[in-house]
């Protein structure tokens, strides 16, 4: 640990290791560096799931709504505002179709919403292009897992699958990339 050194004129001197060379040296600085990586990803705003990700983005927007909104929205309850956040999220940022949002907004696997709430939500929801959400599931479905197009209209228009109606698959099937 320390070195005792004796100098000519016999005083004799402690010398410690320096600071680095010890033990409670490392052992901050691995705390540090943990404590700092942990905080990167807090940081980062990385969520569990991408339903989180989606409705953070969709409150961020929301609360830039203007003072007038806010106070005809303060009427409506909580939970069908919610609902209609989350529904938004799920047309803008996921392509889903009306029946599929409905379904997961009222479902006790989805969000659990009332169906009122729900109701609301989608008769509220806005301009939503449903075709265009069709063909963007159909043109991932087609890139990403390299189906027919009989395949891909079979999944937009199932009740297992997409929901979308059957003109919004046939859209969707017409303007696919070849």
């Amino acid at each position: 640990m320390s070195k005792k050194i004796t100098d000519e004129n016999g005083n004799t001197y402690v010398q410690k290791k320096p600071f680095y060379k010890r033990g409670w040296f490392w052992v901050l600085a691995i705390i540090v560096i943990f404590g700092i990586g942990s905080m990167g990803k807090e940081s980062d705003g990385t969520s569990s799931s991408s339903n989180d990700v989606a409705t953070s983005s969709s409150v961020k927007k929301e609360s830039t709504a203007s003072n007038a909104k806010e106070s005809s929205e303060s009427k409506v309850p909580a939970e069908y505002r919610n609902a209609l956040i989350k529904a938004k999220a799920y047309a803008t940022e996921m392509d889903m179709s009306e029946a599929a949002i409905r379904d997961q907004l009222t479902s006790d696997a989805g969000e659990g919403f009332t169906q009122e709430a729900a109701d609301y939500a989608m008769k509220n929801i806005g301009d939503i292009d449903w075709n265009k959400n069709a063909l963007h599931k159909a043109q991932s479905y087609q890139d990403e897992q390299a189906m027919s197009k009989d395949a891909i209209r079979e999944q937009l228009t199932s009740t297992a699958g997409e929901g979308f109606t059957p003109e919004q698959a046939d859209y969707a099937i017409q303007h696919l990339k070849n």
